[in-house]
């Protein structure tokens, strides 16, 4: 039996099309106070790991969508290089045809809700691109489930610029 493919078109990533999943975090001047347009985390369960991740070119395609249910998870991009992430509301039960794909440009970062279900970063248009990582130091050993799409329900996703 084949794989059934479903092809998402990305969004621009704004901060009220992407407040489902999490919040959108633009620069702003030094001397601005703390407010809600700052990045809300929730890194309270454990050591923050803030890192640079260097990722290779993986195409726009996904099959795996994980989620974590201790912290929040910041990602952005070094040098401005736009990229894509699939996303699905936060809830212990992922809802397939909940998810949801945003192009995000180089002069964000975007900030994901306690337990949104995520796939990315992704892009095509590099050999490699590093982005920066916030999450709990452990995040990636115990806090880390994974659903494979293509097992569980027969489907690959294809992001479309």
């Amino acid at each position: 039996m084949s794989s059934q493919l479903r092809q998402l078109k990305a969004h621009l990533v704004e901060s009220e099309n992407f407040a489902p999943y999490g919040q959108v975090i633009y620069p702003v001047p030094d001397d601005k106070p703390f407010d809600s347009q700052d990045a809300q985390l929730v890194l309270n369960q454990g050591q923050p790991r803030f890192y640079l991740m260097r990722l290779p070119r993986r195409g726009l395609r996904f099959t795996q969508i994980t989620h974590h249910t201790r912290c929040t998870q910041c990602l952005g991009s070094l040098h401005g290089k736009e990229w894509f992430i699939a996303v699905a509301p936060p809830r212990e039960k992922l809802q397939v045809d909940e998810i949801q794909a945003f192009r995000v440009p180089g002069d964000c970062f975007i900030k994901l809700e306690v337990g949104t279900w995520h796939a990315g970063p992704y892009f095509d248009h590099e050999e490699f691109i590093d982005f920066y990582n916030l999450e709990l130091a452990d995040t990636n050993l115990t806090d880390h489930e994974t659903i494979n799409l293509l097992q569980t329900y027969n489907l690959e996703f294809q992001i479309i610029p």
